[in-house]
């Protein structure tokens, strides 16, 4: 009964510092829920199975027949959920002071982390997408303007579009001065013959590149 009461106290706790940390982002309350009662679920599955084989089998087959039909979510998710199953773990084998002191170090890392903001992609690093006619080449011609307006770009990825007719260009860039980007989009629609232009801030993940 102790582990599971330490269990329940801890995740939520989790819950609450992931509800603090991840309000600027915004977070799901069922998430939320799930990982406050986890900790305990998982203690109480290691106290039923203490340390008979055959219980553990037939555990573990209980639960393939559950399935998760919820999206996959970020690196941070899935690190806590393990996070919070690892202290459920600790409070149902009986190592309850294990797993309050786990807790706190990794919840005091999880919050530096969050508030010094560790990892943020440079806010003024732009995703430049430019589709452009069949016939141009898309390795110059747009080089006089980037020049101009410009500090550094990379080209990440060409695409086909519109039945094979047209080029969707993905560029990661850095604008020498923000107040400019009007100017800028104005003259890449005039050389690419006005078709579509999107600008805006970098993905969170580089799999963005591959929309």
């Amino acid at each position: 009964m102790l582990g599971i009461l330490v269990a329940v106290v801890i995740g939520l706790v989790i819950a609450f510092v992931y509800i603090l940390v991840s309000k600027k982002d915004g977070y799901n309350k069922s998430f939320i829920i799930g990982l406050a009662l986890l900790p305990a679920i998982v203690a109480a599955v290691i106290l039923l199975v203490g340390s008979n084989v055959a219980r553990a089998f037939s555990m573990a087959g209980a639960f393939a027949l559950v399935r998760f039909r919820s999206a996959p979510g970020s690196a941070k998710d899935i690190s806590v959920v393990f996070f919070a199953m690892a202290t459920g773990l600790a409070c149902g084998l009986g190592f309850v002071t294990f797993a309050v002191c786990f807790a706190v170090i990794i919840l005091l890392v999880f919050v530096v982390l969050s508030v010094t903001g560790f990892g943020t992609r440079d806010a003024h690093r732009k995703q430049l997408r430019i589709t452009i006619p069949e016939n141009l080449n898309y390795m110059a011609v747009f080089d006089d303007i980037f020049d101009k307006y410009l500090s550094e770009n990379v080209l990440r990825k060409v695409k086909t579009t519109n039945m094979g007719t047209m080029f969707e260009l993905t560029y990661e860039c850095r604008m020498k001065d923000e107040s400019e980007q009007k100017q800028f989009i104005d003259e890449l629609r005039v050389r690419n013959g006005n078709l579509n232009i999107t600008m805006g801030t970098m993905p969170d993940s580089d799999g963005g590149y591959l929309n």
